[in-house]
Formats: structure tokens, C-alpha cells, sequence
């Protein structure tokens, strides 16, 4: 029995609103359990913890894909999958931080090649320079073949050179 279930009815003797009063006729109350109430008291709040981490297990084995529909494993079949699923998920989340890093840096070159150009239309630079200005896709980037419809890197990067 966990304390929600159970209700302890302690009548005074005397009306002593105090609350050391109440305090002492608890203490009293809980001291007149005997040896099996305690044990089965201790029994329930176990059996309740040992639900919430099969629960947590089982929340677990569904949360990981490669246990996903798995009605059968063991905690430390999932425990190690788990860990494996953390890994992967930890060198994706570092391998799309490279490419927005990489993305930011041709941003930042694409830019500044615009600022270029839109300087040489204005007239701040001789014409001649913008024909210097080389812009092309890397080879190997487009992927429109299709074939590729899941989360795998797409490299669409353009590779850039300015001649002086």
C-alpha cells in the first residue's frame, strides 16, 4: 500500500489545535504499524519502482530505431543500442554543423563576390576585372538522379576563384 492509499484516522483525546500536537499524533499513528504493514508497505513502493523502469525501458526500445516493433530484448540489448543510436545521432549532428559551417564561409565568399560586381557595374572597378571573376559548380554536386530521396549529405557547393 503506498501512503495515497492509505488514510490514517488519528482522533484526540484532547483539542489541542497546536500543530506540535498534530505533529506527535502522527508519529504516534506511524509507530502503531506492525512488522507485516511495513513490509507490505515497502513491498508496494518496490514493485511500483520496478514498474516505472520497465515502463522507462519500454519507452526506451520504442524511442530507438533499430528497436522499434522488438518485443523481445534485454535491458542491456537496449542500453547498448541506445548508446550506439546516441554516437550516430552525435556524428550527424557534427557533420551537418561542418557543412553550415562550410555553407557560411561560401556565403560569405558568394558575397562578397557580389559586392564586386555590383562595385564594377557602379563603376568603382575597370569593367575588365568582372570577366575575372570565375563562378562554376564543383564537379560531382548535383545529385538529380533521383536515387538519392533520403537524409544522406547532399554536396551542393560551388567552387570559386577570383583572378587578379
Amino acid at each position: 500500500m503506498s501512503d495515497d492509499d492509505r488514510e490514517i484516522d488519528i482522533e484526540s483525546d484532547d483539542d489541542n489545535d497546536s500543530d506540535s500536537g498534530r505533529m506527535q499524533q502522527r508519529n504516534a499513528g506511524a509507530q502503531n504499524f506492525t512488522q507485516a504493514e511495513k513490509r507490505a508497505h515497502h513491498n508496494a513502493l518496490e514493485r511500483k519502482r520496478r514498474d516505472h523502469i520497465k515502463d522507462s525501458f519500454t519507452c526506451l526500445r520504442e524511442a530507438v530505431p533499430s528497436l522499434q516493433g522488438e518485443k523481445v530484448a534485454s535491458r542491456a540489448q537496449i542500453l547498448k543500442k541506445t548508446a550506439e543510436c546516441i554516437q550516430m545521432m552525435r556524428r550527424k549532428i557534427h557533420s551537418h554543423q561542418k557543412d553550415v559551417e562550410d555553407i557560411k564561409k561560401q556565403n560569405a565568399i558568394l558575397e562578397a563576390q557580389i559586392r564586386l560586381l555590383e562595385n564594377a557595374r557602379d563603376g568603382g572597378y575597370p569593367s575588365s576585372n568582372t570577366s575575372k571573376i570565375h563562378v562554376k559548380p564543383e564537379q560531382g554536386s548535383d545529385s538529380s538522379d533521383g536515387e538519392d530521396h533520403d537524409f544522406r549529405r547532399r554536396s551542393k557547393k560551388l567552387k570559386t576563384s577570383y583572378q587578379s
